[in-house]
């Protein structure tokens, strides 16, 4: 049996100043004091406990703090996190370390100390650079504190930033929303998310729609004249709604599409695990815990919710990360990372490629045979994907 897949580690912050109409994430809308020494003392018990489980040795190759609103903590807290980190993992030399920050919540100043703490990338949620969609969409920044923080970002010597934006917004013609990417353009981030609004189910928006959401139609041209912008301005699209300069790429989500492990700290946090059992056989598991911040906090080490990925599942689970990048993966990785062999789905690829959705790129040596979604692919997503759903579900473990 081949190697395991790198290793990565995602840290969950579940606070916001308030909740957004749109998220469906597990944030929670702060009331009172934020216990930012206790959440971190708590971190730091469930990863030591989860490290403690571990039965190899491979380091970190990134780290994602995320939320909610993690730029909320302040630098110190950051840094004695990550410090704790490093005694009980090792880091690869070039570990990519982001923190997710809100325009809205940073001080002047917090970023360079970001940086001294370890923080090496940073996800800016933007959203809009409109102050009308802003104010629909229950975001607390301004515009301009979005373009202060990209200034503090490039002073600090963190220019390996990403912008999120969301497109298709109530409202919003195509020409507002490539003025949005034009404005976050102008402020010289390395990667760009772009995603179009959707109605989540749980959310206030799907509870109650916005009454002027635009047309399909709308929305595709959009899409296009972002992804033209996009391009002429060297960002290449490596993902569905994923936009970087060269060497940009993010590693941390590339672990995930290319269905790599990761550990998942923190209210909520999921985690994805892959072992060698004693037959020599490749084993999946996912890890969930807690949702709720202060049930969290009172059970540390968390408990985990165990569920054992059935061999059924893993086409799906594979397909549905793998069939996001624009440079798909080759069978061997197939193999490598599912543990199943290429006749498990090669029927289904065959069939996709038969409609247009995916593209094959043959080689000599059959395992470095690229499979890849191709425009019409990314734009069908959900349709190639009813090809591998599951006919029975996860175990789960008790």
């Amino acid at each position: 049996m081949s190697a395991l897949p790198p290793l990565s580690l995602y840290l969950h912050f579940p606070w916001c100043v308030s909740k957004c109409p749109y998220c469906d994430f597990n944030s929670h809308a702060l009331r009172g004091d934020l216990p930012e020494q206790r959440y971190v003392a708590a971190l730091v018990a469930d990863l030591a406990a989860q490290v403690a489980r571990l039965d190899d040795e491979r380091p970190l190759t990134s780290i994602f703090m995320g939320g909610g609103t993690p730029s909320l903590f302040t630098p110190a807290s950051i840094a004695s996190l990550l410090d704790a980190t490093r005694s009980l993992l090792p880091f690869m030399a070039d570990i990519e370390i982001t923190l997710e920050a809100n325009p809205g919540t940073i001080e002047r100043g917090r970023f360079e100390g970001y940086r001294q703490a370890g923080v090496n990338r940073v996800s800016l949620g933007a959203q809009s650079f409109d102050s009308e969609q802003l104010r629909r969409l229950g975001r607390i920044h301004s515009p301009d504190e979005t373009r202060r923080a990209a200034e503090e970002l490039h002073a600090a010597g963190l220019a390996n930033f990403n912008i999120d934006l969301m497109f298709a917004l109530p409202g919003q013609s195509p020409e507002a929303a490539e003025r949005d990417v034009a404005a976050a353009l102008a402020l010289a981030p390395q990667h760009l998310s772009h995603y179009q609004l959707t109605l989540e189910p749980g959310t206030v928006f799907a509870a109650e729609p916005p009454p002027d959401l635009p047309t399909e139609d709308s929305a595709i041209e959009a899409l296009q004249r972002c992804q033209q912008r996009l391009s002429a301005a060297g960002f290449e699209r490596y993902e569905v709604s994923a936009y970087a300069q060269d060497g940009a790429r993010c590693q941390h989500n590339l672990n995930y599409w290319a269905f790599g492990d990761y550990l998942g700290v923190g209210a909520g946090a999921h985690g994805k695990l892959s072992w060698i059992d004693a037959g020599e056989s490749l084993q999946i598991e996912r890890t969930t815990a807690w949702r709720e911040p202060r049930r969290y906090l009172a059970e540390q080490p968390a408990v985990l919710a165990r569920t054992r990925v059935a061999a059924a599942q893993r086409p799906f689970e594979f397909m549905l990360n793998g069939l996001r990048l624009t440079d798909g993966f080759t069978i061997d990785q197939f193999e490598r990372r599912s543990g199943l062999g290429w006749e498990r789905v090669a029927a289904a690829i065959d069939r996709l490629a038969a409609q247009g959705l995916v593209e094959i790129d043959r080689r000599a040596a059959a395992a470095a045979t690229r499979i890849r979604p191709g425009e019409r692919g990314l734009a069908f997503l959900n349709t190639a994907l009813l090809e591998f759903l599951p006919e029975s579900s996860s175990t789960t473990i008790t």
